[in-house]
């Protein structure tokens, strides 16, 4: 059974830092496509970073520059530094897995994480 556990969010001022992990547990992380996503309060949910089983990333526009995805294979976890934060940064962060790229992509991979709040404020 995949499990995966965030940490790190927290609340922060505008222009500031954090950095989510997840823990990934019940097989090796090397063998999957991770990501990060975000849900802000009435909107809908939305992909952030990618990164693919060949250490490959994709980022969306709006954190570009700004937030960078990592792993760590032998500490079996995934990163997400986030700098420059911004308020419409402010969301709750999801870690997830697939074993193949395109599910995580589109929303529907098979594992995911309970979320950690990540609140920015001017």
């Amino acid at each position: 059974q995949v499990q995966l556990v965030e940490s790190g969010g927290g609340s922060v001022q505008v222009g500031g830092s954090l950095r989510l992990s997840c823990a990934v547990s019940g097989d090796t992380i090397s063998g999957y496509s991770m990501g990060w996503f975000r849900q802000a309060p009435g909107k809908e949910r939305e992909g952030v970073a990618f990164i693919d089983s060949d250490g490959s990333t994709t980022y969306a526009d709006s954190v570009k520059g700004r937030f960078t995805i990592s792993q760590d294979n032998a500490k079996n976890t995934l990163y997400l530094q986030m700098n420059s934060l911004k308020p419409e940064d402010t969301a709750m962060y999801y870690c997830a897995a697939d074993r193949l790229f395109r599910f995580l992509v589109i929303g529907s991979p098979d594992h995911w994480g309970q979320g950690t709040q990540v609140t920015v404020s001017s």
